[in-house]
């Protein structure tokens, strides 16, 4: 399991994906979050706009499972 460290309080979801280099631009987001299985905590999420905070599991169908952590 990777971890993607954040300096603030939450990243988006969107954030996070571009961080961990599942998507190489932010506008891909969008398109992203509704084609790929992505879980947060075991929970299926489809927003990029969902905010992740240190201690947040990520699973990303294609790229790896990432364990957010903070600074």
């Amino acid at each position: 399991m990777k971890e993607i460290q954040i300096r603030d309080e939450y990243i988006t979801l969107g954030q996070f994906l571009k961080l961990a280099d599942c998507i190489s631009t932010g506008g891909q987001a969008k398109f992203f979050v509704k084609e790929a299985d992505i879980r947060v905590n075991g929970e299926a999420e489809n927003r990029r706009g969902r905010k992740l905070v240190p201690g947040d599991q990520v699973s990303v169908e294609g790229c790896g499972q990432f364990r957010v952590t903070g600074a």
